[in-house]
């Protein structure tokens, strides 16, 4: 296989790594995000048959009880990271079949438990009542990503937790915001002394450019740029995002490639967003790219440095080590970037 051209910034070609058999998941997402294999591939669905079969969706899914849920029913918030929310979360991000029936139980079980009925998706209960103050931009992102990944984005309880996202960001006229979660638009956060959060702006835009382009409402297409707007307003790799509390210098998980991801964002997920959302040739994005070049080994492959080692159900990476995941993260912002560069 001849060296694709998006990955002449690395040190040496991580594709035949990624397209191993070792880790079937990684190599299930890297035939289609990578080499633009169809899901009617024969080697593609091989490919995740074996992932559904293999650590570490398999010990996710074993680790789920018969009625849907992962640790305890309800909303399923936490613990982190191994109860319902998180599952989902996780799996989507795996690459796992939303079509099983164990994961659309999971779904079945979250969105009965932890929505805010005409709203969002919500944190928890407290005297059994479901808090629609616990409505952040970064869990209603990252369950739409999760909901809209695994087939679920038709539901009327995504598409109602879709619409308070966009109507959050926009500030759209008789939206509700909550004093104890997102008390404002533009990604403000109660968390961030109701500043916008770059985390939360990370996960929103995720969330909403998981819906595919045909599917995306006028004000989900204004909530997207936005977003974008937000996360390039800065360099990227500087992660100087407004700082509440008197914070001065970004958290350094900002600087911690990782996988999975949880609610803690880093300057690849950025990239990410930004490229997912449609906006891949920004020149915006040059100092990012050059910053995640300077991040790979000799063998032009990513350390994980954020792996939730023995926090979830089945370690996914050894923290410190060369990550099949976190390079695999890079290449496809790579490729995005070099794609979008190719037809300016």
């Amino acid at each position: 296989m001849d060296r694709p051209a998006w990955s002449s910034g690395l040190r040496s070609d991580p594709l035949p790594w990624l397209l191993d058999r070792e880790v079937p998941a990684v190599r299930h997402r890297a035939l289609i995000d990578l080499v633009g294999r169809g899901p009617d591939d024969p080697e593609v669905a091989e490919a995740g048959t074996a992932a559904m079969a293999a650590p570490p969706i398999a010990p996710i899914l074993e680790a789920q009880d018969p009625g849907g849920w992962w640790v305890a029913p309800g909303p399923g918030y936490g613990p982190k990271y191994r109860s319902t929310v998180w599952s989902l979360i996780f799996l989507e991000q795996l690459g796992a079949d939303g079509t099983d029936p164990r994961i659309r139980r999971g779904c079945a079980h979250l969105l009965d438990h932890a929505t805010v009925p005409g709203a969002s998706f919500a944190v928890g209960y407290h005297e059994g009542r479901l808090q629609s103050s616990a409505q952040i931009h970064c869990l209603n992102g990252n369950l739409i990503r999760a909901m809209v990944g695994l087939g679920l984005g038709d539901d009327p309880r995504v598409s109602s937790a879709i619409a308070w996202e966009a109507a959050a960001i926009l500030g759209t006229e008789g939206h509700r915001y909550t004093k104890g979660g997102t008390p404002g638009p533009g990604f403000a956060c109660s968390v961030n002394q109701d500043l916008p959060c770059g985390w939360g702006a990370v996960k929103a835009v995720l969330g909403l450019a998981r819906i595919p382009v045909a599917d995306r409402t006028p004000d989900v297409e204004r909530a997207l740029a936005a977003g974008v707007e937000l996360l390039l307003s800065v360099d990227p790799s500087t992660a100087l995002y407004p700082m509440g509390w008197g914070n001065e210098r970004p958290n350094s998980s900002w600087f911690k490639l990782g996988f999975p991801s949880g609610y803690v964002a880093d300057v690849l997920q950025v990239l990410e967003a930004v490229c997912e959302a449609g906006a891949a040739g920004d020149p915006r994005l040059a100092p990012a790219v050059a910053w995640l070049l300077d991040q790979q080994d000799a063998d032009g492959r990513y350390v994980n440095r954020y792996a939730y080692v023995s926090k979830m159900a089945a370690n996914i990476d050894q923290q410190g080590k060369p990550s099949r995941w976190v390079t695999l993260r890079a290449c496809r912002v790579l490729r995005a970037v070099h794609e979008a560069a190719a037809v300016r």
